[in-house]
């Protein structure tokens, strides 16, 4: 596989140089100054482009061009979006850029209660705490009749919250699910919003009446649309599993396992609509065998996130360590079967400062190099098993 990372672009406090030295090959960036729904010049992609070449590396991958929530849920704009996502495309393509990563998640790409979980090391990871999360749906959100959504267990630990909760650990909760893990990344919110909460309901309104059947129609209509000039440039489109695999907040969610991601590979049977194997994502639901999906999906995957979760009993998981069995196998189906498929480690603990210098929830600089060389060092060991 091609070894990448996930950069944000020249204001990232890790450089490009530093990359090179680590052993990065390929870089997995998007033009984030651009806003969401607008074209990215044939100009915009050239001059990123051209920075990443002149540092010695590559452009590999977009992650991501985003898709507008008009076009998720269907609204009267949608048409005019789809247009400028194919100019967009046009343009990458005329560059030479030939991946694409992108999500079809209503509203919150994904979600995490903690963004620096101890761990018994000294170290820290991302924590999804359903207890916590319920809360923050149930007393913050307010969202009508979200009681429903949870079993007796998880309401019962959200009544012992409400007991100790604090207006502090109310506005932890607000920025760790919907302010710190969105905005870096185009998201709907940012730090800058004076009420998040609410334009976090607005959000939510639009997709009052949208199920899971009406989510996959459109869909298949955005891809169906799209997949011209994807033939045209040989570009891959690659959609990100959902994170968690779940439903939540009252959002359907049409990517979390076998049968959704036969459906959506089926509806539109063009080879260069794929799919981004994130490992994390799939294995944050217990009902995923992470490697025999890989197995399965290996044809049809373009992109693959190296991580792994573990769920815990009461339904909470947290990010596990890239030696994981599991994720010891699905480099080693990837490696055999998609020589060459752009790969990033993902979701690293912060070790060793990292939690002092700033960077983006999930993206630290010293617990992806930590991966990266331990997902080396598994490729090294395929190849062997090779020979």
């Amino acid at each position: 596989m091609e070894k990448t990372w996930r950069w944000f672009g020249p204001n990232d406090k890790i450089t490009l140089e530093m990359l090179r030295q680590i052993g990065v090959e390929g870089i997995v960036t998007a033009l984030h100054h651009i806003p969401n729904g607008e074209v990215w010049s044939l100009d915009e992609v050239n001059r990123m482009k051209d920075f990443i070449e002149a540092a010695g590396l590559r452009w590999s991958v977009v992650e991501s061009l985003p898709v507008s929530e008009s076009i998720k849920y269907g609204g009267e704009d949608r048409d005019q979006l789809i247009e400028n996502y194919k100019e967009s495309l046009r343009n990458l393509g005329k560059s030479g850029i030939r991946t694409v990563c992108y999500n079809f998640m209503p509203v919150l790409d994904w979600a995490r209660t903690d963004l620096e979980y101890p761990n018994p090391d000294g170290t820290s990871n991302l924590y999804f705490n359903l207890g916590e999360f319920a809360y923050f749906d149930i007393h913050i959100l307010h969202r009508k009749d979200a009681a429903r959504d949870y079993d007796e267990v998880t309401l019962a630990r959200v009544d012992e919250l409400r007991k100790v909760m604090t207006p502090e650990g109310k506005k932890r909760l607000v920025d760790n699910i919907i302010v710190k893990t969105q905005g870096f990344v185009n998201g709907n919110i940012s730090e800058n919003d004076l009420d998040p909460v609410q334009k976090f309901r607005d959000l939510l309104a639009l997709y009052d009446g949208i199920d899971a059947g009406k989510l996959r129609e459109n869909m298949a209509y955005f891809l169906n649309a799209i997949m011209p000039v994807c033939c045209e440039y040989d570009i891959n489109m690659c959609v990100h599993p959902d994170d968690p695999p779940r439903p939540i907040l009252g959002l359907p969610r049409i990517v979390t396992c076998d049968a959704d991601i036969r459906a959506f590979l089926d509806a539109v049977p063009d080879s260069h609509n794929g799919l981004t194997f994130c490992a994390g994502s799939l294995s944050a639901g217990v009902h995923n065998d992470i490697p025999a999906l890989a197995r399965k999906y290996a044809s049809r995957t373009h992109f693959v996130h190296a991580r792994i979760c573990n769920v815990l009993p009461n339904g909470d998981f947290k990010e596990s360590t890239h030696l994981d069995q599991r994720l010891i196998d699905v480099v080693r189906t990837f490696e055999r079967e998609r020589p060459g498929v752009p790969m990033r480690v993902d979701h690293a603990p912060l070790m060793l400062g990292d939690e002092k210098m700033g960077y983006n929830a999930g993206y630290s600089f010293h617990g992806r190099m930590l991966a990266l060389g331990m997902v080396s060092g598994i490729m090294a060991t395929v190849h062997t098993e090779n020979t």
